[in-house]
């Protein structure tokens, strides 16, 4: 009699498990999913399988809620929404409908999750979903707390932000030498919103591209680049970026002419940092302290805090942020502490620049207009990339905005000066 196969020697089963895993992981752990996947996905050894399990999560992330309504219009008895069959289903209907992969191999690979009568169950509904032609609307429909409280943020941006997290984002590249923009457009394919950035579609490996090794960019969405972008050249002068991992703000001081002090309370994430700087050619003092307790030897001409937040701004490229609840009152009172202190190691003149990736009002507009120890600095139009514009005197993305240029993370930022 031949032997069979144990589940996780049939191609593919390794990749699905690990995108299950994952997903239990964001919603019954409240994990953020890029700090569960690598110790999940260090087991598969190919690094498409890696990739594919990743984008599995993603997707079954992104679309959750429409995906649970097509699984409970093909069941009789509601499953239960922490269901092991109710989260392979997912699995299974994101790979046929977002990834389009074979029906056949999505079942081969995603029964062996399921042991006894849920594989009957997954089966059965899988096959009643597809079969009847079913397809996903054309923008996700938005967690029920994350409609509601944009829905009062943004009343008339709603859809378009929903309509800007239908596919995943592009790939934008900051340039250490913005002068060469042009140049680096044309030698890696893609397209420029701004002097300093390149677009391109996301394909393979970052690390094979173009320029990777010589440090000649980094990846970093183009909203995230804006904050940095508004302290200027530095011509020297002292700049210290808080909570500074993993570097992006950073490498753009630095390449901008600041002398820069990079501070972060994690040791792990610092260390991307300075693999980042070590690849750049940039520099930059590293410290690893906590900015409520450090205290730093002299004063600043430009102090960049990108405070942390919900990070509610980067759903359409972390899906996994609109399953994990967003500790606002926490928060902001974080955020609050962070630019009163902030603001005393601004030298006279200087500017501070604050910047959530955030589409919570309470971690961006209503934070500012709260913090009154310094003199506000408009932000104008002309400082902001493409089509951009300021909002009294602020800067405010979403991720429907730029659409037809494959769109752009969510991000507020706001400026202060020392009088």
């Amino acid at each position: 009699m031949a032997r069979s196969t144990p589940a996780d020697e049939v191609p593919g089963v390794p990749a699905r498990r690990a995108a299950l895993r994952l997903l239990d992981a964001v919603l019954h752990r409240g994990d953020p999913l890029d700090q569960a996947a690598p110790p999940v996905l260090r087991a598969i050894e190919r690094g498409d399988d890696r990739a594919l399990a990743l984008a599995i999560v993603q997707e079954s992330l992104r679309w959750m809620a429409d995906l649970d309504a097509l699984i409970d219009g093909a069941t009789k008895q509601a499953l239960p929404e922490d269901a092991k069959v109710r989260s392979v289903l997912r699995l299974m209907l994101a790979q046929a409908l977002r990834l389009n992969l074979p029906g056949h191999a999505i079942v081969a690979t995603g029964l062996p999750l399921l042991t006894g009568g849920p594989r009957r169950l997954a089966h059965g509904v899988f096959s009643a979903v597809t079969k009847s032609g079913a397809k996903l609307p054309e923008a996700p429909t938005l967690p029920p707390a994350v409609a509601a409280r944009w829905q009062v943020a943004w009343p008339e941006r709603l859809d378009a932000i929903a309509q800007g997290l239908a596919v995943p984002p592009p790939l934008d590249l900051t340039l250490r030498d913005p002068s060469q923009t042009e140049a680096w457009a044309e030698r890696l394919g893609g397209q420029s919103l701004a002097p300093g950035h390149v677009r391109l579609a996301r394909a393979g490996a970052i690390e094979a591209l173009d320029g990777f090794s010589e440090g000649a960019w980094w990846v970093q969405d183009l909203a995230a680049s804006v904050p940095a972008r508004l302290l200027g050249e530095g011509k020297g002068r002292r700049a210290l970026d808080l909570c500074a991992a993993p570097g992006g703000k950073t490498l753009q001081l630095a390449a901008a002419g600041w002398d820069v002090t990079a501070l972060d309370k994690s040791a792990r994430r610092t260390e991307r940092l300075a693999e980042n700087l070590k690849r750049s050619g940039l520099t930059a003092e590293v410290v690893v302290a906590d900015a409520l307790n450090w205290q730093p030897e002299g004063q600043f001409d430009a102090i960049l805090l990108d405070a942390p937040c919900s990070a509610t701004g980067t759903c359409r490229r972390h899906p996994d942020v609109l399953h994990r609840q967003a500790h606002l009152a926490e928060l902001t009172a974080l955020q609050s502490a962070m630019l009163e202190r902030a603001a005393t190691w601004l030298a006279p003149g200087g500017t501070l620049v604050y910047a959530v990736c955030s589409l919570e009002r309470e971690e961006g507009e209503i934070q500012a207009l709260a913090f009154d120890k310094l003199t506000p600095a408009p932000i104008t139009d002309s400082e902001l990339p493409a089509t951009l514009t300021a909002t009294n005197g602020r800067f405010r993305s979403d991720p429907g905005m730029l659409a037809e240029q494959g769109g752009i993370d969510g991000f507020f930022a706001a400026r202060w000066v020392k009088g």
